[in-house]
Parts: C-alpha cells; sequence; structure tokens
C-alpha cells in the first residue's frame, strides 16, 4: 500500500488514479471475507465501506465523499475508538465457526479448510487494518479537492478494550503477518468466548434473546456494609463457580432496601478486569480455599450477569442450554422473586434447582432475592382440615408450596437495619464521598432522616447520602 508522505508529492490525477485502485483492492478483500463478514456489518464497519464505495465513484465536487467521511469519522468518535482498534477488538469478538469451534474441539482436530480460511481472512483484514484513517483522510482531500486534509480521528485512551485482550491487541499491531497469529487466536476464544458475551459483562434476556447492557450498575462491594457474613458468603460461592467447582444456587432474602440486589450487581464489578477491587485482595489471598483462590483470579473477568425476569423464568432451560459449554461463568440474576397461588413459572426454576435427566452445567448457578422466606403466596383457607374432601394428600401440597425456597442450595438472610446498623451504613457511605459533616451532626441528620423518610435501611442510607451530596454542590455553585 503506498504510503502518506510518497501520495502526497503525486500529482492530483496521478494520485486520484493510484488510491482508486488500491481502494478497488480494499474492497475485494472486504468481500472475500470467509468466516469474518461480521467485523465490518456494524456501523463503523459499514461507515467504512461506504466511505470506500464514495472515494472509488466519486461526484464531481466531491460532496458524496465527504458526508461519507463524515458518517465515518461520527462512528469512531461515538466509539472513543481508533480505526485500527476497533478492528482488531471485532475480529477478538467475533462470533463465527472458528471461535464457536474453540470451545469445544482441540486445535490440531480442527478442519484444514476451517484454518485456511481463517488464513485467508486474518490477511485480507490486515489489508484493511493498514489503511489507517490518515491515509483516508488524505484520499478524502485529493478526490474533494480541498487545500487540507479532513480531520482524523484519533484518542489515546481506548475504552472498548478489556484488559484481557490488550496482548493480543499489541501482539496483533506489531506482526507483519496476522496468518501465524492463529493458534493465539483459537487460545483467546477458547478462554474468553465470543460474540456478545466477549462484549457485554451484563446481560437481560428479553423477547427470547440476550441483549447486552451497556451501562450496568456501578455498585462496589465496597460500599457495602452492616451485612458482612452474607457478603463474604456469596462471594465465596461465586469463587467456587469462577473456579470451575460445584457452587450453589442462592437465595438472598430479608427486608426491603438491605441491599440484597446491590450485593449480586456488585460482583460483576469485584471480579472484573477491569475493577478488580484491591480492597479485597488481601482477604483471598488469605482465603483458608488455597486450591480455589489461584484459579478465581485467572478467571477474573471471565463472569456475566444475566437478568432474567419472573415473566420469563418459562425459558430459563433454553437459557441454560444455551450458556452450556461456553468458557465464560454465568449468574443468572432474578430480582425480587415470588410467585402468586396460581402462577406455573415456578416449575421452570425448580427445574432448574433440582434439574433433571439433563446434566447441570457447572457454569450457570441462579442468584435470586425476595422479600419473602416462603416464595409461594399461602392463604390461611390453603391450609388443610380434617374436614376437608377436596384433596386427599393437601398437606403435601401445602408442603410443596412451602419448601420451594430450601431448593436453593444456599439461603442468605438479610434482617432489617436496626439504629447501630443504619449509621454504621451512613458512617461508611459518608467517609467514601467525602461528606464534610462533624460525626454528631451526621448521626442527627440520618436519624431524621430515617424518621421523616422511608426509615432504616441501607437503601434510605444511600438515599441520604445522595442528598447530602446533592445539596453540598448545590450550595457550592450558589455561593
Amino acid at each position: 500500500m503506498p504510503n502518506s508522505s510518497h501520495e502526497s508529492h503525486l500529482r492530483p490525477s496521478s494520485a486520484k488514479k493510484t488510491f482508486q485502485v488500491m481502494v478497488q483492492f480494499l474492497q475485494r478483500q472486504a468481500a472475500s471475507l470467509l468466516l469474518y463478514q461480521a467485523v465490518l456489518r456494524d456501523e463503523v464497519g459499514a461507515t467504512f465501506l461506504e466511505l470506500l464505495e464514495s472515494i472509488r465513484y466519486a461526484d464531481a465536487d466531491g460532496c458524496n465523499c465527504l458526508q461519507a467521511y463524515g458518517k465515518f469519522f461520527s462512528s469512531l468518535a461515538a466509539r472513543s475508538q481508533n480505526w485500527e482498534e476497533y478492528l482488531i477488538t471485532q475480529i477478538l469478538r467475533n462470533q463465527n465457526p472458528f471461535s464457536l469451534s474453540s470451545a469445544e474441539t482441540e486445535f490440531d482436530k480442527l478442519p484444514a479448510a476451517l484454518i485456511a480460511a481463517v488464513s485467508n481472512d486474518l490477511q485480507a483484514l490486515q489489508n484493511i487494518y493498514e489503511c489507517n484513517s490518515a491515509v483516508l483522510s488524505e484520499w478524502v482531500q485529493t478526490v474533494a479537492n480541498l487545500p487540507v486534509s479532513p480531520i482524523v480521528w484519533y484518542s489515546q485512551v481506548d475504552k472498548q478494550v478489556q484488559k484481557h485482550e490488550l496482548t493480543l491487541l499489541a501482539k496483533l499491531q506489531q506482526l507483519d503477518n496476522w496468518a501465524e497469529i492463529i493458534e493465539d487466536l483459537y487460545t483467546h476464544y477458547k478462554n474468553f468466548g465470543s460474540g456478545i458475551f466477549a462484549q457485554h459483562q451484563a446481560l437481560r434476556w428479553c423477547n427470547g434473546k440476550f441483549e447486552g447492557i451497556s451501562y450496568p450498575d456501578p455498585v462496589s462491594v465496597d460500599s457495602l456494609v452492616g451485612y458482612e457474613s452474607q457478603r463474604d458468603a456469596l462471594l465465596k460461592n461465586t469463587q467456587f463457580l469462577l473456579s470451575g467447582k460445584t457452587a450453589l444456587h442462592v437465595l438472598l432474602y430479608g427486608s426491603r432496601g438491605s441491599g440484597k440486589s446491590s450485593l449480586v450487581k456488585s460482583l460483576l464489578n469485584y471480579y472484573s478486569d477491569n475493577n478488580y477491587s484491591d480492597s479485597y485482595s488481601d482477604r483471598i489471598e488469605n482465603d483458608p480455599i488455597s486450591e480455589t483462590k489461584i484459579s478465581e483470579t485467572n478467571n477474573r473477568g471471565n463472569l456475566r450477569l444475566i437478568e432474567v425476569t419472573k415473566s420469563d423464568l418459562k425459558d430459563l432451560p433454553s437459557i441454560i442450554d444455551k450458556l452450556r459449554g461456553l468458557p465464560q461463568k454465568f449468574i443468572i440474576f432474578v430480582d425480587d422473586l415470588s410467585f402468586e397461588e396460581d402462577d406455573d413459572s415456578f416449575k421452570a426454576l425448580k427445574v432448574v434447582l433440582e434439574g433433571n435427566l439433563t446434566a447441570r452445567p457447572q457454569n450457570v448457578i441462579v442468584y435470586a432475592t425476595s422479600n419473602r422466606r416462603h416464595l409461594i403466596r399461602e392463604f390461611f383457607k390453603d391450609r388443610p382440615t380434617p374436614k376437608d374432601n377436596d384433596e386427599v394428600h393437601a398437606w403435601d401440597t401445602m408442603q410443596e408450596k412451602l419448601s420451594f425456597s430450601d431448593r436453593f442450595g444456599l439461603t442468605l438472610t438479610f434482617p432489617g437495619a436496626d439504629q447501630i446498623t443504619y449509621l454504621k451504613i451512613v458512617h461508611h457511605l459518608a467517609s467514601m464521598a467525602h461528606i464534610k459533616l462533624s460525626k454528631e451532626d451526621l448521626t442527627a441528620r440520618a436519624l431524621q432522616w430515617a424518621t421523616r423518610h422511608n426509615g432504616r435501611s441501607g437503601r434510605s442510607a444511600k438515599q441520604f447520602i445522595d442528598f447530602l451530596q446533592s445539596e453540598g454542590e448545590y450550595i457550592s455553585m450558589s455561593e
């Protein structure tokens, strides 16, 4: 590919003819992809191909070319990612027959045709990669007869790249021949997967498919106090999951606002390879389960949290089948779980908790929260009496309802916060938020807040601290 310094010294007509040959070559490279077609199908890839087309068939004044370049620039700016890094991250996350095969087939047993197709695509994508934004900008300048080339998008900080992708990203940037990295790419897919689960750590099940959550709740384990024993038990069970050991399904039940849901959501940030909490590293190093801690650390960043609503519980068996065999570890999160008397959706959850003829996957567990210890509502009229003659074994039916929560392997109880616990949470959150109030004033205002608002709870404490923060910022702006 001609370099930009050489092109700048060519006569306009000669330069135009030269890069148009290159544009045709790049279009053929994109068309020749056998497995990685999806790399160029999202917004950034589509605007890149549209730009090539507009350069090749530019109108007289070059307006179509300028508009296409604007779309390309805008799509990169929206992601805050450079073209070169974008292309590599798409390769590292692309779901195709090669990336899917890596999860279940040894490398030396993959079909030769599949390896050849990967080699073909990597070489084609490397040619496309070398056509960087600066080169495209100079081509647009020539086609549109501009005195200067359009602004080139460049970002020093790439927020899209995940920590476990950095090694391969750097390696691809240095390699002269991308086909040499096929085996490393296979190992990457085997360890971290591909597709939507490689791109998102938080997801939801909606309308029969997985959807990525781009901005998951940033709540951290560090901010949750007052329920340390429950927190440690949940962390230990999650470590079992990450280390490949048998982890238990967990029911977190107790008072509203006690932090049950926040604790589950905080696991994602705690075990993220980008946001791993150093304040807990010493405790894990001292964990008595020594064989677990090393494996858990190596699998950091492989945890995925999937939100499933109660109305979608009927899909649970299908969801678990889709997750079976994937390299990631999955927590299916069901918030505010309870069932009406005539609600049959609990039966699907019961199958998952108890199992059936299908073996339970080691990479999937269920964490559910509820304000009720007994998840299925029961009325006094449901309790059988000797004169009842509607059902012979009515007590068995009632016991089945009452014992449904017992099918969770681990039950964590979150009692309501007393005044000591409430104030402990308030002072901890105030310290994290750098609230400048004396201990006495903070305590007095916190107690007033609990009396006038939602009582004593972790949620109420968080709302109180949020109010103080906003109040302080407002006063500072007014001064």
